[in-house]
């Protein structure tokens, strides 16, 4: 018992002592820091936008084969395909020459920025080449509000005088004469053809785009006016009647 005793007060006399005294050291800590709430979140933040910017990427990318199959399996482009062939690649206007019916020279680029809707015959205007200049009319009287964006043009590729009685037929068309060789380096008719069996697109640009099929008939320029009718709404955004005033 008196050994009990005297462990006891030993214990006693060592804890009431500072640990120096007692013969201990204090356990050493390391205190690490914790991050700043502000910190954390920016991280968060940048991580985020991090993956997100990434993801747009890859849209951006996936988008071309998103929109075929969307067209393939949705829109079914063959049901509305068009009647007119499209030119592909397109072909812009040449640096010709042109000259009016009073003899006056011009640049055939002076043409941009309105729709065209171009026929090319003799001067001496046949059978079908006056079919041309009564369908090129009567398709761009029938758009209604939407005919000041068409002109209807005839490209004459030779030096022959025009029919008299052509005169008043012609009032709201563009008449210009130009080179037949010059003039095939622009537009080409389709295998078999020449190029006066045919009526020509171009758009706002200067490019030529469409070829509409050779023999065309009542019921073809009813197909055709429907072409330009999309043709017209798909760049009624950016397209206004008439062609812009150069400063």
């Amino acid at each position: 018992m008196s050994g009990s005793t005297s462990s006891d007060g030993s214990f006693a006399r060592a804890a009431s002592q500072p640990p120096e005294e007692a013969g201990e050291h204090p356990l050493g800590l390391t205190v690490h820091t914790l991050p700043a709430a502000g910190a954390a979140v920016a991280d968060a933040q940048r991580g985020r936008y991090g993956r997100l910017k990434m993801l747009g990427v890859l849209l951006i990318c996936a988008a071309p084969v998103i929109a075929s199959y969307f067209t393939y399996y949705v829109v079914r482009p063959e049901g509305r395909r068009s009647y007119g062939e499209l030119i592909d690649p397109q072909r812009t206007f040449p640096d010709l020459k042109a000259t009016t019916l009073d003899g006056q020279t011009m640049d055939l680029r002076s043409l941009k920025g309105q729709w065209l809707l171009v026929s090319v015959a003799g001067g001496a205007c046949d059978a079908a080449c006056q079919n041309h200049l009564y369908l090129q009319r009567q398709m761009r009287e029938s758009l209604g509000k939407e005919k000041d964006r068409l002109d209807w043009v005839w490209l004459v590729n030779d030096s022959a005088p025009l029919p008299a009685e052509l005169g008043t037929a012609l009032q709201k068309a563009t008449v210009l004469r130009l080179d037949a060789a010059a003039l095939g380096s622009w537009l080409a008719p389709a295998q078999g053809h020449v190029l006066a069996d045919h009526l020509y697109v171009v758009d706002p640009m200067g490019n030529w785009m469409m070829r509409f099929p050779a023999a065309m008939d009542t019921t073809g320029a009813a197909k055709a006016k429907r072409d330009l009718e999309r043709l017209l709404r798909a760049s009624s955004s950016w397209d206004d009647a008439g062609r812009p005033v150069k400063p």
